[in-house]
C-alpha cells in the first residue's frame, strides 16, 4: 500500500487486478455458489441468532462510519471512512440475510434492520456510542477491526459454509481497516504534543467497552462447540499483542480504564444498550418506516 496518498493507497489495484473498494453498483454476489443448506445437526435457531448478531455490529458501526460523510478532518479520510462503512454494510447485509435464513423466519435483511426495536438488536454496545472526535473514532475503529478480524479469522472455517464464505471475504477487508486505523493511531500518538494527548484519551474513551466484546454469550459458545462459530474469549491474547504494539509504537500507554458494567450480568448481546442506540436507530429507521414496502 501506498504511504503517501491515503486516497490512492485506498484505492489502488491488488495484485489479483481489482481495486480495494469499488465504487458505485453492479458488484457481483459475493456468495454466488455457496451451498446455503443447513449442516447437519446445528440449530438453526441459534444460527440465526448468531448471525444477527455479528450483523448488526457490522450494520451498527457501518451507520456511525457514515455519519463523518462532509464531516471528516479531510477528503481522503472521508472517503476512507464511507467505504470502511461500505464494506462493514455489505457484512451487515450478508449476515442478516443468513439469519433470516437460518431461523426459517425468512425474513429479509432489510427487515431485520429497519423493524427492530432497539431492544432486539444484538450487537456490542462499543459500536453505538456516538462517535467523538475523530481520534475516538480512530481508537473505535482500531479496536473494533482488530477483534473482528481475529474472529473472521477463524469463523473462515465454519462449519456453515455461507458464514465461512462471508468471514473469508471480511478478512480481506477488515486487514485494511485495522491497518488505515493503526496508521492515524500512530500518527497522532507520536505527533505534536496536543495530538498525542487527544489520541491517548481516545483510547482511554473506548476502553470500557473492550471487556466486552470477549465476553462468551451462551449463544456463541453453542456455535463454537457445533463449529460454526469462534469464542470471542480465544482472541483475547492475540488481540492485546496487536494493541500492544499499536500502542508502543504510537508512544501511547497502556489504558487502565475500568470496564463499563452491564446490568444484572446483561448488555449488547442480551438487548441491554446503552441510550444512544434508540436514537441511532430512529434516525438509521425512519425512512423505512414511514414508506413500508416502498422502493427506489
Amino acid at each position: 500500500m501506498s504511504d503517501e496518498n491515503a486516497y490512492q493507497a485506498l484505492t489502488e489495484a491488488e495484485p489479483d487486478g481489482e481495486s480495494r473498494w469499488a465504487f458505485g453498483t453492479g458488484f457481483d454476489d459475493p456468495l454466488s455458489g455457496v451451498d446455503t443448506t443447513l449442516p447437519d445437526d446445528v440449530d438453526g435457531a441459534a444460527l440465526g441468532e448468531y448471525c444477527t448478531m455479528l450483523g448488526d455490529d457490522a450494520l451498527v458501526l457501518s451507520h456511525r462510519l457514515t455519519e463523518w460523510v462532509t464531516n471528516a478532518p479531510e477528503l481522503e479520510d472521508e472517503l476512507a471512512l464511507a467505504n470502511i462503512a461500505l464494506d462493514l454494510l455489505g457484512q451487515a447485509r450478508l449476515l442478516l440475510s443468513r439469519a433470516g435464513q437460518a431461523d426459517g423466519s425468512g425474513r429479509g435483511e432489510d427487515e431485520l434492520a429497519y423493524f427492530r426495536e432497539d431492544r432486539a438488536y444484538r450487537n456490542v454496545r462499543l459500536v453505538e456510542v456516538p462517535n467523538g472526535d475523530f481520534a475516538e473514532t480512530i481508537a473505535r475503529l482500531l479496536v473494533f477491526s482488530t477483534w473482528r478480524l481475529a474472529l473472521f479469522s477463524r469463523l473462515a472455517g465454519s462449519r456453515d459454509p455461507v458464514v465461512a464464505a462471508i468471514a473469508a471475504k471480511g478478512v480481506k477487508e477488515l486487514a485494511y481497516h485495522r491497518e488505515y486505523a493503526a496508521r492515524w493511531v500512530v500518527r497522532l500518538g507520536d505527533g505534536t504534543e496536543l495530538s498525542h494527548e487527544r489520541m491517548r484519551a481516545a483510547i482511554e474513551a473506548v476502553w470500557p467497552f473492550v471487556d466486552e466484546l470477549f465476553a462468551t454469550h451462551d449463544v456463541e459458545r453453542r456455535m463454537t462447540d457445533a463449529g460454526t462459530g469462534a469464542d470471542p474469549a480465544q482472541v483475547r491474547a492475540e488481540f492485546d499483542e496487536v494493541l500492544a504494539q499499536v500502542l508502543r509504537t504510537a508512544l501511547l500507554p497502556w489504558p487502565e480504564t475500568a470496564p463499563l458494567s452491564g446490568v444484572n450480568g446483561a448488555a449488547g448481546r442480551d438487548g441491554i444498550h446503552t441510550e444512544h442506540l434508540a436514537y441511532l436507530l430512529a434516525e438509521m429507521q425512519s425512512l423505512a418506516r414511514a414508506h413500508p414496502e416502498a422502493t427506489w
